[in-house]
């Protein structure tokens, strides 16, 4: 699985070492997220010697698999130059609406969930026929989202449930079923190492393949690198665009329904903006520039990694839980300053 990206500029008979090294660092967007990582790793291998244990390494994997799988998602979505803060409530939602579908209203479990990937799909369309329709900025269109998704499923939940928890859902029909395929898990000394994680890898290989060997992918490009020239070659930029808000808004289901399988119960919370935000700074991390164009699905899915081996560091390491915060703004603040100079060499290099 490779995130490499096809050569910028004109071939070079004679290139100089460094031009080469170059043309290679930014064929691979996810090459210092992969360099941070292993910097990451080696500090609080050191620091938290628990983290080296098999127990260390599955509770690692479990915070980066329900992570990554919504940052690659997003991160399709930012080289198509567009955001998605919605992804955070969109798993609190669609697990709300399966829980209250499968214990007050008697659902069985498989229809539940159909019904609520739907709704998530509804949310993701509506989202994308705004962004294309009206040319409101993206990031404003699904903080609006984020609002209503919000507030409705907060309200509606305790109304129709009568309470802020739902319990018994295991006894539901096709429970056991739906249970084996997101909520099995395999214990391997230690370690409890969760279905997600084979869900995560899942999501990072077939959004690496679409991206680099589909004409869905070239779109993803296209519409981010340069939008209107795309539309004039006859690239389906909004349907492009509507698909990805319908990704995003079907990764926030699966986050939900996995996380709906684990507890084998729904209580009320709420789901901050900050939550959406993870996403958004895992794949800037993993190489996504802001500006579209450019990043890979494996870069998304290395920056999950390095986010939660930094949170369990500090956790293991007996550090005050709030100097995550600013390790993730020191690293978010370098991942920026890297992908300026990225987007200048860009714009710099001869296109063929």
């Amino acid at each position: 699985m490779s995130d490499r990206l096809p050569a910028f500029g004109t071939v070079r008979a004679a290139g100089s070492s460094d031009r080469r090294f170059l043309t290679r660092a930014l064929a691979r967007p996810s090459l210092p997220a992969a360099v941070g990582l292993v910097v990451v790793v080696a500090f609080f291998s050191l620091q938290a010697p628990a983290l080296r244990t098999v127990g260390g390494l599955a509770t690692v994997l479990d915070v980066a698999a329900s992570l990554g799988i919504g940052a690659v998602a997003v991160a399709l979505l930012l080289i198509a130059g567009q955001f998605d803060l919605s992804v955070g409530v969109m798993a609190l939602a669609s697990s709300l609406l399966s829980a209250l579908l499968i214990g007050p209203g008697g659902w069985p479990v498989w229809p539940a969930l159909t019904a609520s990937l739907l709704a998530a799909l509804l949310v993701g369309v509506v989202n994308g026929v705004l962004v294309v329709n009206t040319g409101l900025p993206s990031f404003l269109v699904t903080v609006a989202t984020f609002l209503v998704l919000q507030g409705t499923a907060l309200a509606g939940f305790e109304a129709f449930a009568g309470s802020t928890q739902v319990r018994g859902l295991d006894s539901a029909q096709g429970w056991s079923s739906a249970a084996a395929v997101f909520g099995s898990f395999a214990e391997i000394g230690a370690g409890r190492f969760h279905v997600a994680l084979l869900w995560w890898l899942g999501a990072t290989a077939l959004a690496t393949w679409a991206l680099w060997r589909t004409r869905f992918g070239n779109a993803v490009f296209a519409a981010g690198g340069a939008r209107q020239a795309a539309r004039e070659l006859g690239v389906p930029v909004r349907r492009t665009t509507v698909a990805l808000f319908c990704l995003t808004a079907t990764a926030g289901w699966l986050i939900g329904t996995l996380g709906l399988f684990r507890l084998e119960s729904v209580q009320l919370s709420n789901a901050g903006l900050g939550t959406g935000l993870d996403f958004v700074i895992v794949a800037v991390i993993g190489g996504c520039l802001l500006t579209g164009g450019y990043g890979s699905a494996v870069g998304a899915a290395v920056g999950a990694l390095l986010y939660a081996v930094a949170r369990q560091g500090i956790t293991l390491a007996g550090w005050d839980p709030r100097w995550f915060q600013v390790f993730l703004g020191a690293v978010l603040l370098v991942a920026l300053l890297t992908n300026g100079v990225v987007r200048r060499r860009l714009k710099a290099r001869p296109r063929s």
